[in-house]
């Protein structure tokens, strides 16, 4: 919930203990960000922030240095340079397990804020017809089209977002995403996803799958079950016919 907080703020890069936030940022909310560094946590302690200034670096290099690059299951390899999605988040992890046991041959699958592309490629090698990613970000576009180039896998990478996507139908559409980001498009998942279509979703927490349960049910969309790991969930959900209105 803590990490949930400072993200609504607009403090969307996290790594462990520190949070990255740019000055611009800082010059408008830095109160506001205080104020939730100092609520209390769910164990009963008090959350206080620190600031330092970053030193001005090459971030991709750091990056790069901190998180070389690992072979995951079917031989997949990532570079991550900034976009998220190595594939060793807990978030990741469950969609990749989620995909090595789903069928995907001939499908048309949609990732949504693919990041470095992982899921997107995952979905190709695992035999889906076609596959598009799409990410609002121009670095994390280019790194996606590395990794698919990399991995020798055919996808279609655009710097996009699903808002722009208009009579195109998907099997399956994948959202590793900030919880208010996928409410916000619950309408857009279910318009383009085929009858009988799924939408599997994480980056969330426990106490966000209510709200988001209740955007999926508002939508059409049959919650199918909720996955853990961790602290993070995975909340795969069926697109349904809605009932007759009376």
């Amino acid at each position: 919930m803590f990490d949930q907080m400072l993200c609504d703020l607009g403090v969307d890069t996290i790594d462990g203990q520190d949070y990255y936030i740019p000055s611009d940022l800082w010059a408008e909310k830095n109160e506001l960000i205080r104020g939730v560094c100092a609520i209390g946590k769910d164990d009963g302690s008090v959350e206080l922030l620190g600031v330092d200034a970053c030193p001005d670096e090459d971030w991709n290099a750091v990056w790069e240095a901190e998180h070389p690059v690992q072979e995951l299951p079917l031989g997949i390899r990532i570079v991550p340079h900034c976009a998220f999605g190595a594939g060793h988040h807990e978030t990741t992890s469950m969609l990749i397990d989620s995909l090595l046991g789903a069928d995907l041959k001939g499908k048309k699958v949609l990732d949504h804020g693919t990041g470095t592309g992982v899921l997107a490629i995952f979905a190709k090698r695992l035999g889906a017809a076609h596959v598009v990613a799409v990410d609002i970000d121009e670095k994390s576009v280019q790194n996606a089209k590395e990794n698919a180039e990399l991995n020798h896998v055919d996808i279609e990478v655009q710097h996009s977002s699903i808002s722009d996507f208009r009579f195109q139908i998907f099997d399956l559409i994948l959202a590793n995403i900030h919880r208010n980001i996928l409410i916000e498009y619950m309408p857009k998942y279910a318009e383009a996803l085929e009858e009988g279509g799924e939408l599997w979703m994480s980056g969330f927490y426990e106490a966000d799958c209510a709200a988001l349960k209740e955007a999926a049910e508002d939508n059409g969309l049959q919650v199918i079950d909720v996955l853990a790991n961790g602290e993070w969930r995975l909340m795969r959900c069926r697109n349904k016919e809605l009932p007759p209105k009376i």
